[in-house]
């Protein structure tokens, strides 16, 4: 009879966990690091505030949970493109997810890249790295796409398309302007379409 309780109370708990984590990933892109509070992520993932301490003891481990959580849909994004055969489609598919989520750009700017800037102004806590690695494994994945595509300079390519991101995600967000997003991305499209194959 034990046994079977223990694999319920460790479901749970798993459960409990992810919904924190996806709380801070939300909580953190919406309002930043430094202006959320553990209560605002127990709020948001309806947890009891002192639970979260069993799983979280400090604030920056939930936002080191909300990096974790960017590279979670980061990977699932890059899984779901590789499905595709082409490696120029699976660049248009990667422009196509960020206009889908433009309204969100527009709002809070982009999740990885907001969190990077405001955890870049920080002395300490080695955060700004880990938001640095989760850029640096998209940028990873396009320099790969461009290199099948047989393009010189996948990785200057790369950092052209990613920082075209940024910059309409930062923009759009800046002047609340959805049309930055629409624009930029059919731009982005155009240029991917213009690379013949090798």
């Amino acid at each position: 009879m034990t046994h079977s309780k223990e694999p319920a109370r460790t479901r749970e708990a798993g459960a409990k966990r992810r919904r924190l984590m996806e709380a801070a990933a939300d909580v953190v892109h919406r309002q930043g690091a430094e202006r959320t509070t553990i209560a605002d992520i127990a709020r948001a993932a309806e947890v009891p505030v002192g639970n979260v301490y069993y799983y979280f003891k400090t604030k920056d481990e939930l936002v080191a949970a909300a990096l974790s959580e960017h590279e979670r849909h980061l990977n699932l994004l890059v899984s779901e493109l590789n499905r595709l055969p082409d490696p120029r489609e699976r660049l248009k598919g990667l422009i196509d997810g960020w206009a889908g989520q433009r309204d969100l750009a527009v709002r809070h700017g982009c999740p990885t890249g907001s969190l990077a800037a405001e955890l870049g102004k920080r002395d300490e806590g080695g955060l700004d790295v880990e938001a640095g690695r989760v850029i640096r494994l998209l940028l990873t994945w396009v320099e790969d796409q461009f290199r099948e595509l047989g393009r010189p300079d996948p990785e200057g390519l790369a950092l052209t398309l990613v920082g075209a991101y940024q910059g309409m995600s930062l923009l759009a967000n800046a002047l609340r302007d959805p049309g930055v997003v629409d624009r930029e991305c059919a731009r982005l499209t155009a240029w991917i379409d213009s690379f013949e194959a090798a």
